[in-house]
């Protein structure tokens, strides 16, 4: 049986985004209804069409949560972001198709041996009169299309598979995906809709505190139904379904190739140059 969801705060400013600019970015001809298979053709295209990458904050701009600034970066200027920007971005665009989208904040588990911070941002997505992960945000091991809020409920994606688990007491769920070798938890949340102010907070460490890891290393990810690609500081690594894994060194020289060409991150030329010239210090150990 589905759980209830609390209804959403205030605070969300839907009518700010830039509808058709947005669906020219993400190759979408027309704003879907709110259905099941809208919600899945809108989350599909945003994830395929906008990586994942924190290059902002180790080229010492930081980032911005507001949806003005967001929208600017992904759509207008072509850059991809965050948790925090993507699903910012994607949750007013579901607001403006008509669905009901409750904000939420997870812990990244990714096999660690202690309790991380809440500092990954999902939505939950009524649809049909079922509830939907969803989660354009999370990078390389992400998801391609909502999954059912069922626990148990598994999820086919291209060659990835990934389900959803109910933990102990009402309000408790993790997001597993599933690799050649067993089952991986990707996080932990739990059904409390977070306010603006809530990813405000939590961006602010995300992007600052040196306990971050994204502000310790440049990273740049991008999810496909046939192969996962992530680059963290120096070392590229494509992912097959079968757990294979091609692994490439990454050079000042390279990141043009592989920025722009592979990830398909609109990286100006100034942009550019100036990751060039401290790539050696940003990715050394």
């Amino acid at each position: 049986m589905s759980p209830p969801i609390p209804p959403p705060p205030a605070g969300w400013t839907p009518e700010l985004v830039d509808v058709p600019a947005y669906l020219a970015r993400v190759g979408i001809a027309a704003l879907p209804g709110p259905t099941a298979a809208g919600l899945r053709d809108l989350h599909r295209a945003h994830v395929l069409a906008i990586p994942f990458e924190n290059l902002d904050i180790v080229l010492g701009r930081g980032i911005d949560v507001s949806l003005p600034a967001v929208q600017a970066k992904l759509v207008a200027r072509r850059r991809g972001g965050y948790c925090y920007e993507h699903n910012t971005l994607f949750g007013a665009v579901l607001d403006r198709a008509g669905f009901e989208v409750t904000r939420l904040a997870a812990r990244v588990r990714l096999g660690a041996s202690f309790v991380r911070a809440r500092t990954h941002m999902l939505l939950v997505v009524q649809a049909e009169g079922r509830p939907w992960l969803a989660d354009v945000g999370f990078g390389g091991d992400g998801l391609l299309e909502p999954v059912p809020l069922e626990h148990g409920q598994t999820s086919r994606q291209g060659e990835w598979t990934y389900r959803v688990v109910r933990e102990d007491g009402p309000w408790n769920w993790a997001l597993h995906a599933r690799r050649p070798d067993g089952w991986v938890e990707l996080y932990g949340f739990t059904l409390e809709p977070q306010h603006p102010i809530d990813y405000v907070m939590a961006n602010h460490f995300t992007s600052t505190h040196p306990l971050s890891g994204f502000v310790r290393l440049p990273t740049a990810q991008r999810a496909g139904p046939e192969r996962r690609l992530v680059l963290r500081g120096a070392l590229l690594q494509e992912t097959a379904p079968d757990g294979a894994v091609k692994e490439h060194a990454v050079g000042a020289g390279d990141l043009d190739a592989v920025l722009r060409g592979r990830l398909g991150i609109g990286l100006t030329d100034e942009e550019l140059r100036r990751l060039e010239a401290r790539w050696p210090a940003l990715v050394s150990p």
